[in-house]
């Protein structure tokens, strides 16, 4: 079958895949600036056979045409970009961050050996590959516009006439060999706001003479946590978050102005909007009568994630068949966000949850942008193993069937 010859080839790429993870590990480069990560990438494709396509500055797509026939264009996704900050643990000094300001906090390091693999795997089975298989190492995911938008917005994937698209993200809320998966929305809107309150500033002893932005913004951020419970439809999901405030230097002096930074997050552009005028006006009331005044701004962020029913149904049972993976069913979207939302507003397609966290060892259960965050690499012998399997038994149209070759 050719589940055996898949599981073969998984764990004869594994310590190599490995290694190329602690590699981009110890070398990580935040977004749009993966030049490192992706000559690297390139090199191992090339040396594969795979036909390279440079879209934008950073990253790659490459192309497999099997062996088989068909004419089903299929593609995968993995985002390569590290996060802007700094990174702990001593349970991983062997490969923690040497770059101070960046670390793969999230994962993306796994996700890319994890499709790197899954491109060793294919490339030695091409004889069993239908149609063509398109690997996309995708820059940009953790900073907007997003590299998801800026890869659609050059037309290459339409012009290769890919006909659906499935990505993964690693997950501590589940242990190596299971896959969580969802139907329709999966991951929220994750839009920003940035708020100044502009008062005046003056000595902290004398606080009749001043108008004190730091007591109008407290006043502020308790108000906004009202605009989910009162103005939005208990039915609606919903999230307002400050997530960073700033203002003064000194404890004796109140500054003219704070600052604050927070996020929005649901399933729909008019709910967000909607919300956003809310946190305008509500904050804009309340220091007018403070004899203050605000500055605001709205940044519109990535669509919401939503899976294709039969897309999220052929996953599952290509996993079903795999010996020692099991699927899980989430009972509920999250709030996180993630740019793969771009691809799913053209192509059908899904995403799902590789499972990393580990009863072993405590350091795998840190959750996404912890300082500590870390992966049980085990995991990639289940993603490499979903993804080759995907395509080497499923064709990129709707329904499809799902046979053993």
């Amino acid at each position: 079958m050719i589940s055996d010859l898949i599981g073969q080839q998984a764990l004869k790429v594994f310590p190599e895949m490995v290694a190329f993870r602690r590699d981009l590990h110890r070398n990580p480069e935040i977004s749009y600036k993966e030049f490192r990560t992706t000559e690297r990438i390139i090199a191992e494709l090339a040396a594969l056979g795979y036909e390279i396509h440079r879209p934008l500055q950073t990253g790659c797509v490459a192309v497999l045409r099997g062996d088989a026939g068909g004419k089903g264009v299929l593609a995968l996704r993995a985002d390569i970009d590290a996060l802007p900050m700094d990174e702990e643990g001593e349970h991983k000094q062997e490969f923690i961050s040497q770059v101070p300001g960046a670390a793969h906090c999230c994962g993306h390091d796994l996700h890319t050996a994890n499709l790197l693999g899954t491109a060793h795997i294919l490339a030695s089975l091409k004889a069993y590959v239908a149609g063509t298989v398109v690997l996309v190492f995708q820059p940009g995911e953790e900073k907007p516009p997003g590299g998801a938008r800026l890869l659609m917005e050059t037309g290459l994937l339409q012009k290769l006439g890919v006909q659906a698209i499935y990505g993964l993200h690693a997950y501590p809320y589940a242990g190596v060999g299971e896959i969580a998966l969802i139907k329709g929305p999966m991951m929220a809107r994750p839009d920003e706001f940035e708020l100044t309150v502009h008062g005046k500033g003056g000595h902290a002893a004398i606080p009749q003479k001043t108008v004190d932005p730091v007591v109008i913004a407290a006043q502020i951020v308790t108000v906004l946590q009202s605009i989910v419970s009162r103005n939005v439809n208990p039915l609606d999901a919903a999230v307002v978050t400050v997530g960073k405030i700033a203002g003064g230097s000194v404890c004796n002096v109140i500054p003219d102005e704070v600052a604050m930074l927070g996020t929005i997050r649901s399933f729909s552009q008019a709910l967000s909007t909607q919300i956003s005028a809310r946190i305008e006006g509500m904050a804009r009331g309340i220091a007018e009568a403070a004899g203050a005044t605000i500055s605001y701004r709205y940044i519109s962020g990535y669509p919401a994630v939503v899976n294709t029913d039969w897309a999220v149904d052929a996953l599952k049972q290509t996993a079903d068949g795999i010996p020692g993976v099991s699927v899980v069913t989430l009972p509920e979207p999250l709030m996180a966000g993630e740019d793969f939302s771009f691809y799913l507003q053209e192509f059908p397609g899904a995403y799902f949850y590789l499972g990393t966290g580990s009863n072993e060892a405590e350091s795998n259960s840190w959750n996404w942008h912890h300082p500590r965050f870390n992966v049980d690499e085990k995991a990639m012998l289940t993603g490499m193993s979903v993804l080759a399997e995907l395509v080497l038994k499923t064709k990129a149209t709707p329904h499809p069937p799902i046979d053993d070759v």
